[in-house]
Order: C-alpha cells, then sequence, then structure tokens
C-alpha cells in the first residue's frame, strides 16, 4: 500500500514538474515580447533596465533547457533538488534587483519563481527518495 501512495505521489510531482518546466520556458521566452509576455515589462518604469531583465529570463530558458539535457542523458533528476532552490532564491533575487536599481519588479515573478521552484526542488527529493529506496533493495538482495 505504501509503495502505491508513494508511485502516485511521484506521478503527480513528475507531471506537475513537466508542466513547471514548460511555463519556466514558456514564461521565459515570451518575456521577449511585450504582447505575450506573463510579465509587465513597463519600459518607461524600467528604462535601460527593461532589457536587461528580458536577457536574464532568457539565460535562464537557457539554462534550464541545458540542465534538462544533462538530466535526460544521466537519467538523473536529483539535480532538481539544487535547480528548485536557486529558482526560488530568485525571488529574494529579483527583489535586491529591484531595489538596488530602483525600478518595481512586477509580482508575478514571485508567484513564478515559487512555482517552478517548489515543482523542481520536490521532484527532485522524490526521485532522491525512490533512487534511496532502490539502492536499500539492492543492498538487502545482496
Amino acid at each position: 500500500m505504501n509503495n502505491i501512495v508513494f508511485k502516485s505521489i511521484k506521478l503527480f510531482l513528475e507531471v506537475n514538474f513537466y508542466i513547471s518546466v514548460f511555463v519556466l520556458l514558456a514564461g521565459c521566452l515570451l518575456s521577449v515580447s511585450d504582447s505575450y509576455s506573463l510579465f509587465q515589462f513597463n519600459e518607461d518604469l524600467y528604462g535601460a533596465l527593461d532589457n536587461n531583465l528580458r536577457i536574464i529570463m532568457i539565460y535562464l530558458a537557457m539554462t534550464e533547457t541545458m540542465i534538462l539535457i544533462y538530466c535526460f542523458f544521466r537519467h538523473n533528476f536529483q539535480v532538481m533538488i539544487p535547480v528548485g532552490f536557486f529558482l526560488m532564491m530568485m525571488i529574494a533575487s529579483m527583489k535586491i534587483y529591484g531595489e538596488t536599481n530602483a525600478v518595481e519588479i512586477d509580482e508575478n515573478f514571485s508567484l513564478f519563481f515559487l512555482y517552478t521552484g517548489l515543482s523542481h526542488l520536490l521532484y527532485g527529493v522524490a526521485v532522491r527518495i525512490e533512487k534511496n529506496s532502490e539502492d536499500k533493495q539492492k543492498q538487502n538482495h545482496h
């Protein structure tokens, strides 16, 4: 029974993880466009920093893509634990960026990074628990 519950939770976390990957990539790539962006980039408010923030989002999409490729080739998604922490730390980083540059940052960034970060973190933890469980079973059989 415990195994079925864990597998169900892991499946939910995995589906949610892939949705969050899509949201992250789409949110970052759509930041290039004023018309389709999930975030408000008010050029009057941001001025020259407007493009800096957009470029950061493009780099984030590229980094996410490279990490995913690495995970698929290595068949190891435990690295999503630090990625999740990094994404959640972006909430504070964006607040510091806004204060340092005296600009308001769209509150949607906080929700965006909280959702994607937690999704990555929880999926990475589920993968690690599963791997540890498999390792213990292998040790018990030897």
